[in-house]
C-alpha cells in the first residue's frame, strides 16, 4: 500500500491561528472603510462571523488590534528585506533597500495609517511606537537594522555599534512619520527622501570610528543611552 506523502506547504495553520488572522483581516478593512475610532470590538466581530466574547479573547482591546498590525507589518518587511540582505554589502544601499522596502509593504495601508497616527502620537497611548505594548515591533525592526549595519563593510566605532541600530530605527519612524502625510502617487517623495538620505546616512556611520570625531562619538552614545527607549532597562540589567 502506497502512503501518499503530504505536502508539508499544504498544512493549514492551526484554527485559533486562522481565527486570530480573520479578527485582524476584518478589522483592518473596517478601519479602511469606517475609520478607526468608529469601528467596534462588536462590528469586527460581526463582521468576521465570531462572538463578541472571541474576538476578545484574541485581541483584548482595539489596541491590540493594531499592535496586531504592527506585529504583521515588521513581519512582512522581514521577509522583504532578505534580497536586499542577502545581495548588497554597501551600507548605503543596504539602508536604501531596508527603508524602500518597509514602503512597498506599507503601502496598502496608507489609506488609514493617519488615523493610526493620531493616536500614536499621543505619549500615553500604547499606539505609540515608543510603548511597552510596541515593545515586539519595535525589536523585530530594530533586529533588520542591526542586520543591515552588521553585514555591510562599513566599520563603525566599537562604542557605538551596538546603539547604531536604534538611532538607525529614529531614522525609520521619521521617514514613517514623513509617509503618514505623503499624498503624493506611490508615495514617491517618501521614496526620493529615502534614495537622498540614506547615503548621508551611512557616512555619518563610517566616519563615527575616526579619531578626531571620537569625543562626539561619546556625546552621542551618553545621549542615546539616556534616552532611546529600553536602553535603560537594558543597561540595568
Amino acid at each position: 500500500m502506497v502512503t501518499e506523502e503530504k505536502d508539508p506547504k499544504a498544512v493549514k495553520a492551526p484554527k485559533s491561528e486562522q481565527t486570530r488572522a480573520l479578527i485582524l483581516e476584518t478589522a483592518l478593512r473596517l478601519f479602511r472603510e469606517r475609520g478607526y475610532h468608529r469601528t467596534t470590538m462588536r462590528a469586527i466581530a460581526q463582521e468576521a462571523g465570531v462572538s463578541v466574547g472571541n474576538a476578545y479573547y484574541y485581541f483584548s482591546s482595539k489596541e491590540h488590534l493594531v499592535q496586531g498590525f504592527y506585529d504583521r507589518l515588521a513581519a512582512e518587511h522581514e521577509v522583504a528585506v532578505q534580497p536586499v540582505l542577502d545581495g548588497e554589502k554597501d551600507l548605503a544601499a543596504r539602508m536604501r533597500g531596508v527603508l524602500l522596502a518597509w514602503l512597498d509593504v506599507a503601502q496598502q495601508y496608507h489609506p488609514f495609517a493617519t488615523q493610526f497616527f493620531k493616536n500614536a502620537a499621543d505619549p500615553d497611548s500604547p499606539l505609540s511606537p515608543f510603548s511597552p505594548e510596541s515593545v515586539t515591533a519595535r525589536e523585530a525592526v530594530i533586529a533588520i537594522h542591526e542586520r543591515c549595519l552588521h553585514g555591510s563593510t562599513t566599520k563603525t566605532d566599537p562604542g557605538l555599534a551596538p546603539l547604531l541600530p536604534q538611532l538607525m530605527w529614529l531614522m525609520h519612524m521619521g521617514l514613517v512619520l514623513f509617509w503618514v502625510y505623503d499624498r503624493t502617487a506611490g508615495a514617491e517623495r517618501s521614496r526620493r527622501l529615502v534614495a537622498r538620505t540614506a547615503p548621508i546616512a551611512a557616512r555619518a556611520i563610517a566616519l563615527s570610528r575616526f579619531r578626531v570625531l571620537r569625543p562626539l562619538v561619546r556625546q552621542v552614545h551618553e545621549v542615546l543611552e539616556e534616552f532611546l527607549p529600553g536602553t535603560s532597562a537594558r543597561r540595568t540589567g
